[in-house]
């Protein structure tokens, strides 16, 4: 297809993607009230974090869900990132999964990276991850920290993430005090565009509970 053709050429200029041909890079749509976000998740050098995140699209695990936080540099006017996913709702979340640290996987946090969030311990990632505006190295392995799993980029739909990163938020604690968004933005689906579905097989108990599953 011509359009995943442009797309691959972009990642490649970008810098981040294998080579055409054995890419085994996977793209999904969110849509969502800011607008559509197109993500092309790299499965070769991320498998384990790009299977997790594809299992939440299949089951439509992220359907419904909002971005809940908009964390701005203060030394960078316009940069940061932005964090969506199940947030703390356990009737959404997978098992979590082991880390796929930089330092193994050799993705960056550049700019319109994909990465998932985790929680105290390595190996906590469930259903959240976060989309960067502007290099975020400090989420990065090195000496001493582990960082977090890069594993896709943002292909199309950077004005949308601008958006959600400039809305209004405060509220929170610890690191993410100020910054949480006041109106969360609404993710009404997020889409797979490439590739046969694989779902998780687990039960669906958001959808049970309300009768729809």
């Amino acid at each position: 297809m011509r359009g995943w053709s442009v797309a691959v050429c972009a990642a490649l200029v970008a810098g981040w993607a294998p080579a055409v041909g054995q890419s085994g890079l996977v793209r999904v749509r969110l849509e969502t009230s800011a607008g559509p976000i197109t993500l092309a998740l790299d499965a070769r050098r991320a498998p384990i974090t790009t299977a997790n995140f594809m299992a939440y699209v299949d089951d439509g695990r992220f359907d419904g869900t909002v971005f809940y936080r908009a964390a701005r540099s203060k030394a960078r006017p316009g940069a940061g990132f932005i964090q969506g996913g199940v947030r703390t709702d356990l009737r959404r979340a997978l098992p979590p999964i082991d880390l796929e640290p930089t330092s193994r996987t050799g993705l960056r946090h550049v700019d319109a990276t994909v990465s998932m969030a985790h929680g105290t311990f390595d190996a906590s990632a469930t259903g959240n991850f976060v989309l960067t505006v502007g290099p975020s190295p400090q989420m990065d392995a090195r000496a001493g920290f582990t960082g977090y799993a890069a594993f896709g980029r943002v292909i199309a739909g950077m004005d949308a993430v601008r958006r959600i990163l400039a809305q209004p938020s405060g509220g929170g604690t610890g690191a993410m005090r100020g910054q949480m968004i006041l109106r969360p933005v609404r993710i009404a689906r997020a889409v797979r565009l490439d590739g046969v579905a694989k779902p998780s097989g687990r039960p669906k108990v958001w959808l049970i509970l309300r009768g729809g599953g």
